[in-house]
């Protein structure tokens, strides 16, 4: 009974990110290997923003924790891995956005110094 309307798809074009089975997209052989299918894994961004990498190091330090009550060392020195990599990330985004802050004030300062000299 639900079938009395017809439904008309709408053919979509293929994605350019979209991995086929039959081999390349280009019509040469040649394999372009930075474009390997792992440049776009980390489409949200989540490695950018600084509450996120936070979020992964507790996750991962109560884990090893969880683990090492459980008497798996292995495994919590695992996951100690785990959050130190995230550590290392934050740093690296804290360092970024010092780098980026001393440019804008570098910045700000000249172009101060551009007005007062017009003057």
């Amino acid at each position: 009974m639900n079938n009395i309307r017809r439904r008309n798809y709408r053919s979509r074009p293929q994605k350019n990110n979209f991995r086929r089975r039959n081999g390349s997209i280009n019509a040469s052989n040649v394999h372009n290997f930075n474009n390997n299918g792992n440049l776009n894994f980390n489409r949200n961004g989540s490695m950018n923003n600084v509450h996120s990498v936070e979020k992964a190091i507790q996750k991962f330090q109560l884990l090893a924790k969880d683990a090492q009550s459980n008497g798996d060392p292995v495994l919590a020195q695992n996951y100690l891995q785990h959050a130190d990599h995230y550590l290392r990330r934050l740093n690296e985004l804290g360092d970024r956005k010092e780098t980026s802050f001393e440019k804008s004030k570098n910045l700000d300062n000249e172009a101060s110094v551009n007005k007062s000299s017009d003057k």
